[in-house]
């Protein structure tokens, strides 16, 4: 991006500040812990919170910004959502589907159904194979989850020196299902500049 794409102005407003919009408007949110360092949470300076908003230090891997993020939940919190802060269009409703599908199920992912031919490639690029799409998802966020098993999850990984990508990853560790919730509004990943442009025509058209 040849910046900090949490910073980048999103139709006038900074990605994070978005993204932590869409949690602030989420029924089923009591408050967000921004893993972030210092810098980024200048982001959200003169902003007024309708929840209570936290920041903490992130860490070299995702893994281990989560589990700091973890770190910092009070007690008495029986689930928590991770989300991915490049991922500011995010619906309210679908944060709070994800919500309460974890809550009877207590592990739960937003996650859109593979729609492309897949097809699968060597090494050298070229296509090997056609890859069959029925009951293939794309993996999104938030991924939500009873805190105590995504506490045990993060353990477990870190006692054996695993690496994962995302939460989903590490709760299947430990043997929990993971309820897939199909996401049912836009929820790109910002990650390349015609990302943007693509998130910017889509808050164009909602509003």
């Amino acid at each position: 991006m040849g910046m900090d794409k949490l910073a980048w102005p999103l139709a006038g407003v900074p990605v994070l500040r978005r993204t932590l919009e869409a949690f602030l408007n989420a029924e089923s949110i009591h408050s967000v812990i921004v893993v972030c360092p210092e810098e980024r949470w200048k982001l959200l300076e003169g902003v007024a919170f309708s929840k209570p908003v936290l920041r903490t230090d992130g860490g070299a891997e995702r893994q281990e910004s989560v589990m700091n993020g973890l770190a910092a939940l009070g007690e008495d919190v029986l689930f928590v959502a991770v989300h991915d802060g490049a991922r500011p269009l995010v619906s309210p409703a679908d944060i709070d589907a994800c919500v309460a599908a974890a809550s009877i199920h207590r592990a739960a992912s937003l996650a859109r159904r593979a729609t492309e031919t897949m097809k699968r490639s060597d090494a050298g690029g070229f296509c090997v194979e056609s890859v069959d799409r029925e009951n293939l998802w794309c993996m999104e966020t938030p991924q939500v989850f009873e805190t105590s098993v995504l506490r045990e999850a993060y353990q477990n990984v870190s006692a054996r020196g695993l690496a994962v990508t995302d939460e989903v990853s590490a709760v299947q560790q430990t043997g929990v299902k993971v309820k897939f919730i199909e996401s049912l509004h836009p929820n790109l990943k910002i990650t390349t500049p015609a990302d943007l442009a693509l998130a910017e025509a889509l808050i164009g058209q909602a509003s």
